[in-house]
């Protein structure tokens, strides 16, 4: 949100009109593994904000709202090419481009890759592989009639036994349908040799919290499953020529399995470092790590943070104790509502005192 209303403040305001295909949502639902849950407000004064904190859609709808803002004086959009073959030459990148059963060539001094999970760039350039214990795997479907949705439209995490150390999410949509899905780390899939969508199927049917929510849905189109590259590990997203954005930088929050945000944030800095490169004409990687550490001084603590919680799944327990102890206390709840809005508080987050002095302090 921070980051459309930089890129134009009137956006919010189309955001917020366009009811059809974008529903505000004010905060988060956390459900441990024994049923209990607990909802954190993205803010604490909902009822003075001017916009929603956050807004949720299709992933097409936002796609395609994004591409409706592009100005034709500053970009040469290209809808239906294919990025094929990245070759560095003597003086820049040279991109092999597909379009239909031509292919053409592009010469560029400097390259921002936003090719997503199997990013050509970021492997090509980067050197970013997959690696199973900084990789989720992730599916998603559409449901229509899912009952018990927050008034406020909080998105919903459940960590069920079906599916730790990973969780299954439901998400709001406008016109009664709802995101539904399951993530969980590469690794824990092939050590415990889980079939997701098998897994997601059995718990809409028989677990206790969500199976009488589903009791008259109706699956709409088929379920798609996707790579999620993690970003619980520090990597270089810059180089000679060429800068790492959103996935291909695997940017996806470790716990949440959230990345949009993240990604915006990526594409607005990539933007002002290339800006500076370009008055510059200097495209050096010594000259574009400052996109590094931009990208890292606003989101690292987030994402170690995240990495921190995602480990918390491997001890069903704990979460359990956690959500019990939140459910019952006013202070522990709000201290982890405060997490959205107090970067301080973030970072003691990850201090193992911080937890056993909320926890058994109150």
């Amino acid at each position: 949100m921070p980051v459309l209303k930089k890129l134009n403040p009137e956006i919010l305001d189309s955001l917020s009109v366009n009811t059809d295909h974008f529903l505000g949502s004010y905060g988060i639902k956390f459900a441990a593994p024994n049923g209990k849950s607990i909802d954190i407000p993205f803010n604490k004064d909902i009822e003075k904000l001017k916009y929603p904190p956050g807004f949720i859609s299709r992933r097409m709808d936002f796609d395609n709202f994004l591409i409706q803002q592009i100005q034709p004086e500053y970009a040469d959009f290209r809808q239906g090419h294919e990025l094929t073959a990245v070759t560095r030459t003597s003086d820049g990148i040279q991109l092999t481009v597909q379009h239909g059963i031509e292919s053409y060539t592009v010469s560029t001094d400097l390259v921002i890759a936003a090719d997503g999970d199997r990013s050509l760039l970021s492997k090509t350039l980067g050197g970013i592989r997959k690696e199973d214990s900084h990789y989720c795997g992730g599916i998603r479907a559409y449901y229509k009639g899912v009952t018990g949705m927050h008034p406020k439209n909080f998105i919903e995490l459940h960590f069920i036994d079906e599916l730790l150390p990973g969780y299954f999410w439901i998400f709001p949509l406008p016109g009664g349908y709802a995101n539904v899905g399951a993530g969980m780390l590469t690794s824990s899939i092939k050590k415990k040799k889980v079939n997701l969508k098998l897994a997601m199927e059995k718990a809409i049917r028989e677990n206790e919290t969500i199976k009488h929510r589903f009791a008259n849905a109706e699956l709409a189109g088929k379920i798609d499953g996707w790579g999620l590259p993690l970003g619980s590990k520090k990597r270089a997203i810059s180089g000679d020529n060429f800068i790492l954005t959103g996935d291909a930088a695997a940017m996806i929050d470790p716990f949440s399995g959230e990345g949009i945000s993240n990604a915006m944030f990526c594409g607005m800095t990539a933007a002002n470092t290339a800006i500076a490169a370009l008055g510059q004409q200097n495209y050096s990687a010594s000259n574009l790590e400052q996109y590094d550490h931009a990208v890292y001084k606003r989101l690292w603590n987030e994402l170690k943070l995240s990495h921190t919680m995602q480990k918390l799944c491997n001890y069903p327990w704990l979460f359990n104790y956690v959500i019990n102890k939140a459910e019952r206390n006013a202070t522990v709840r709000e201290t982890i509502s405060c997490m959205f809005d107090d970067l301080d508080l973030r970072a003691r987050f990850r201090q193992p005192s911080f937890y056993f002095k909320l926890l058994f302090n109150h």
